[in-house]
């Protein structure tokens, strides 16, 4: 039985464990880094955008990882199937971002010679701006995009590790914001419409235990003109208590139990990320197939950092059960989904 928090508490308790791990609808659990039984160094803090529609996308990071810090920005290309990202390291930021304690406020901006990012959330939106010199092929990339975010639902989760109850997972996905503004790379410009495109926050807080692997799937549209997405995400942690995956339809969350991702493979084992893939859910309301066109592949090794990272974008098309019992026929629906192994 998951469980549901529906009133605000705190995070953690004088140990520095989970006072009580589930699932919710909003950011009920109070997060504050006073509590935290770690040293600075094991914080995790991240805020990541993913802004994209079926021909092209941007993606933006800005993530705190104790020892280390990591500021992305990535232009994806879906209709010639090609990207690019930038990753700006940092040593030992432990806070100095000073990435807001809940997701409902705050601005988060980091600048060096190369990179201006800013977030910027206020009462109904969130806005992203930046300037990336010489981001690729000498070109310049920069844009504005502005993320409405109307009264709706959210999946939140806040979930231990069983070998280490200190460790920690606190995240929160809103899908479905509607997205305006544009991107620019040289002298290509690309606008992203409102009421046709759409955004994604994942916003994440926690103290990690080394070695990880997840699985995370996300995708904002519509379907018959009303908002519809998918967050599905397990691999680590303990989700005997709750897990991530949701249905949004019409800014309500419907919550599924649990998912899995039948990855193709290839001879020798390894994953073969651009053949069709199978995803179902183990309460048959969510089946169906994904269909990739894009893998935007990285690893980064940087001293007691390395991180392998797949996330594939494409095309789901299968079936969805609301809470109600009533079947959404889901056709072309596009999406990303990522597998990416970390040890950090």
């Amino acid at each position: 039985m998951q469980n549901e928090i529906t009133f605000p508490q705190k995070l953690l308790d004088e140990n520095g464990c989970i006072t009580n791990p589930g699932w919710a609808r909003k950011l009920y659990w109070k997060y504050d880094r006073a509590d935290i039984h770690a040293p600075k160094w094991r914080i995790k803090e991240w805020d990541y955008y993913l802004i994209a529609n079926d021909s092209f996308g941007a993606a933006f990071t800005i993530s705190d990882l104790g020892y280390i810090g990591m500021v992305s920005v990535s232009f994806l290309n879906f209709t010639d199937r090609w990207s690019h990202t930038e990753t700006v390291l940092t040593a030992f930021p432990m806070g100095k971002f000073h990435l807001p304690s809940h997701s409902g406020s705050g601005n988060t901006e980091f600048q060096n010679k190369k990179l201006l990012l800013k977030y910027e959330v206020s009462p109904g939106k969130r806005c992203i701006s930046f300037h990336f010199k010489e981001f690729y092929q000498g070109k310049d990339f920069d844009g504005e995009i502005t993320l409405a975010q109307p009264q709706m639902d959210t999946i939140c989760i806040a979930t231990p590790w069983k070998e280490k109850p200190t460790a920690f997972y606190y995240n929160q996905k809103i899908n479905c914001l509607p997205a305006r503004g544009h991107i620019t790379l040289g002298r290509d410009t690309r606008y992203f419409k409102k009421g046709e495109d759409f955004g994604v926050l994942d916003w994440g807080r926690g103290v990690w235990t080394y070695d990880n692997t997840w699985y995370w799937a996300t995708g904002s549209g519509r379907i018959d003109s009303v908002p519809f997405g998918l967050n599905l995400g397990y691999g680590f942690t303990d989700r005997s208590l709750a897990t991530e995956n949701a249905i949004f339809y019409n800014n309500k969350v419907h919550k599924l139990d649990a998912v899995d991702f039948d990855i193709p493979k290839k001879t020798n084992g390894s994953y073969d990320f651009m053949e069709q893939w199978k995803i179902t859910s183990n309460d048959n309301r969510l089946t169906g197939t994904f269909t990739p066109v894009l893998n935007r592949h990285a690893d980064i090794h940087a001293a007691v950092i390395a991180t392998s990272q797949n996330q594939v974008f494409g095309h789901f098309t299968g079936s969805a059960v609301l809470d109600d019992g009533t079947v959404l026929d889901v056709r072309d629906f596009f999406c990303a989904i990522e597998v990416v192994h970390n040890r950090y």
